[in-house]
C-alpha cells in the first residue's frame, strides 16, 4: 500500500523584468513585496529549485525526494526525464512586457548545443484587450530573411502574431520560434527542461540594467524554418452538462485537457500515470476523509499513480487542466 496521497506544493517565485503582481490579484499568492515575479514554479524538480510539499505527513519534502525515494509509486506507466527528474515542470506565468524572440532546441539538437530539448504548451487564464503572442514564422520567410531582418533589427516583422483571450491555447514543440505578448497570464505545461535559447529581446535592459545575453547561434540552430504560421489549438468542449472535456494536447511529453463540470458534480478519476490537476476558476474537492485537498483557481495538485482513483467534487462551477506525462 502506497503511502502517498494528493500533493501539494509550495510555489516558487521567479522575478522577471517582463513581470508583475497579477497572480497576487488572480490567485492569492504570496508574492514577495515589491517584486516583478514572471513565474511561479508550481511543480518543478529542476536543480535548486525542487517543489516543497505542503499538505499532509510528507510536508516538507520536496519533489526531489519523492523521485528518489517513491518514483514507481508516484509515476506509475510514466517513465521519468531522461535525468532522473520528474518529466514535467508547471508554472504559471505572468507577462507585463513582451518576452523575448526564443526558440527551445529539439532532441535532436539539444546535446550538441549543450542543452536540454524542451517542448510546452500555454493555456491563456487572463489577458488584456488586445494581448497576443508570436508563433512561427510568417509565410514567405526564409533563413536568409530572417538573419538579414535580424540584423538590421527588424526581425520581429518575420514572426507569425495571434491574437489572444482567455481560454485560448498553444502548442509550442521545440524548434518552434515564440515570444508571448505583454498582458498575458498562463499555465504552462512543459518538458522538464530549463533550456531558452533568446534571438531578439526588443533591445530591453535586463533587471540589471544591462542588455540581456543573446543565444543567435544556437537559435539559428534550433528554429523550423518550416514552422509557418501556427494556429492556436482549435478544439472545443464536449456537450456533457456535467463533465465537459476539451482535448488539448495529446504528443510526447504529455496530454493535456481542459476539464468544465457543473456545481456539485461528483465523480471519480482513474489513472495509470501521474496526473496534475490546475484549477483556472472555481473551487474543487480531490479525496476524501484524510486525503482530501481543496484546490481554488491558481492551485495545482499532483495525483501519484499508486492512487489509482481519486473523489472529485466540483464545490463550484469549476474549469481545470489535467495534464500527465507521456
Amino acid at each position: 500500500m502506497s503511502s502517498l496521497y494528493p500533493l501539494v506544493f509550495a510555489p516558487r517565485f521567479k522575478e522577471r523584468v517582463w513581470g508583475g503582481r497579477n497572480l497576487e490579484r488572480l490567485y492569492g499568492k504570496a508574492l514577495p513585496p515589491q517584486a516583478l515575479i514572471g513565474e511561479s514554479w508550481e511543480i518543478s524538480d529542476r536543480p535548486g529549485d525542487a517543489s516543497v510539499i505542503a499538505n499532509g505527513p510528507l510536508a516538507g519534502r520536496d519533489l526531489r525526494w519523492l523521485m528518489e525515494h517513491h518514483a514507481r509509486d508516484l509515476l506509475g506507466a510514466a517513465a521519468p526525464a531522461p535525468s532522473g527528474q520528474f518529466p514535467l515542470l508547471v508554472k504559471i506565468l505572468d507577462a507585463q512586457q513582451d518576452l523575448s524572440l526564443q526558440v527551445h532546441p529539439p532532441a535532436d539538437r539539444a546535446a550538441a548545443l549543450g542543452g536540454e530539448p524542451k517542448t510546452e504548451m500555454w493555456f491563456f487564464t487572463d489577458c488584456q484587450p488586445g494581448a497576443c503572442i508570436y508563433a512561427g514564422l510568417k509565410a514567405g520567410v526564409t533563413r536568409e530573411d530572417f538573419s538579414r531582418r535580424l540584423a538590421d533589427g527588424t526581425v520581429a516583422d518575420c514572426v507569425h502574431r495571434l491574437p489572444v483571450q482567455a481560454g485560448d491555447a498553444m502548442f509550442l514543440p521545440s524548434g518552434r520560434l515564440h515570444a508571448l505578448g505583454a498582458g498575458c497570464v498562463l499555465f504552462e505545461i512543459q518538458q522538464n527542461s530549463d533550456t531558452t535559447y533568446r534571438v531578439f529581446d526588443w533591445n530591453r535592459p535586463g533587471l540589471d540594467g544591462r542588455p540581456r545575453e543573446l543565444h543567435v547561434r544556437e537559435s539559428l540552430a534550433c528554429i523550423d524554418f518550416a514552422d509557418v504560421e501556427p494556429p492556436l489549438i482549435a478544439s472545443r468542449y464536449s456537450r456533457s452538462p456535467s463533465v465537459a472535456v476539451r482535448y488539448l494536447v495529446d504528443a510526447p511529453p504529455f496530454m493535456v485537457n481542459a476539464c468544465r463540470v457543473r456545481r456539485g458534480q461528483r465523480f471519480y478519476l482513474r489513472f495509470q500515470s501521474a496526473q496534475i490537476i490546475g484549477v483556472v476558476q472555481g473551487r474543487l474537492r480531490l479525496g476524501t476523509g484524510a486525503m482530501a485537498q481543496e484546490l481554488k483557481a491558481g492551485d495545482f495538485c499532483l495525483l501519484p499513480a499508486a492512487l489509482e482513483r481519486v473523489a472529485l467534487e466540483a464545490l463550484t462551477r469549476v474549469e481545470y487542466l489535467l495534464a500527465e506525462p507521456k
